[in-house]
């Protein structure tokens, strides 16, 4: 199966329809599939679901699909950094899914490995729970959460070999392993694609199984929140 592919306008195509929904890696600008977005952009897809810890940033990241108005819905944990999101979701322009952190990892995770829902005390007796089943285990209230499947798994990783094995760098890992599990189809972008064989079994944080097309490209790699010492 031949998995790489030239670029990530041809990495995407026959994959993309109006109102699917996405899982995208990253966290805030750490790993994100930023020509991946950048591809989806350009293709113009419409009410778009898109599964994502945030939203990046104004003009970059997914906030290219805010300000285009692909995004119908954001499953997300935080929307600071991104004031067209704020915008968007005070105005009701966009719906927005809020989860703790940890659950939204946990929901594609669950997703990804085929389990329909499981149990969480995060977020008992707030309105994350609203309109959820809660019970009791052991006398401590628990929330059921639905794990996420979406059509399509946006991915960012270091290196890949041809098979679609992927090694993330350091902390750019974050939400991408949970994304690229639980997408029907995933698509990884990747800085390196190295020879079959050159990775070392016990350094492969994801298997080729989760992937199915890999493209690989120079990335900006633009940084969030840019802090320096003053000088003394």
């Amino acid at each position: 199966m031949k998995k790489v592919y030239p670029d990530a306008k041809a990495a995407l195509d026959g994959l993309l329809f109006d109102g699917m929904s996405i899982a995208a890696g990253g966290f805030g600008l750490c790993g994100i599939p930023e020509l991946l977005i950048a591809a989806l952009r350009e293709a113009g897809t419409q009410n778009l679901t898109v599964a994502s810890n945030n939203a990046g940033v104004d003009e970059f990241g997914l906030g290219v699909l805010l300000e285009s108005r692909q995004i119908r819905k954001m499953i997300s944990s935080y929307v600071g950094e991104n004031a067209e999101f704020m915008r968007q979701y005070l105005s009701g322009e966009l719906e927005l899914e809020f989860n703790p952190q940890g659950t939204l990892a946990e929901r594609m995770r669950a997703g990804g490995a085929g389990i329909p829902g499981f149990y969480t005390a995060t977020g008992v007796g707030t309105v994350i729970a609203e309109g959820k089943e809660v019970k009791s285990f052991n006398g401590r209230d628990y929330v059921l959460e639905t794990g996420i499947v979406a059509d399509l798994s946006i991915v960012k990783a270091w290196k890949a070999d041809p098979s679609g094995n992927l090694v993330f760098r350091k902390t750019a890992r974050n939400f991408n392993p949970p994304a690229a599990t639980c997408g029907k189809v995933c698509v990884a972008e990747v800085e390196e694609i190295v020879p079959l064989g050159s990775l070392d079994p016990d350094g492969i944080h994801l298997p080729g199984i989760y992937v199915h097309r890999i493209v690989q490209g120079a990335h900006e790699k633009r940084i969030e929140q840019r802090t320096v010492r003053q000088r003394a």
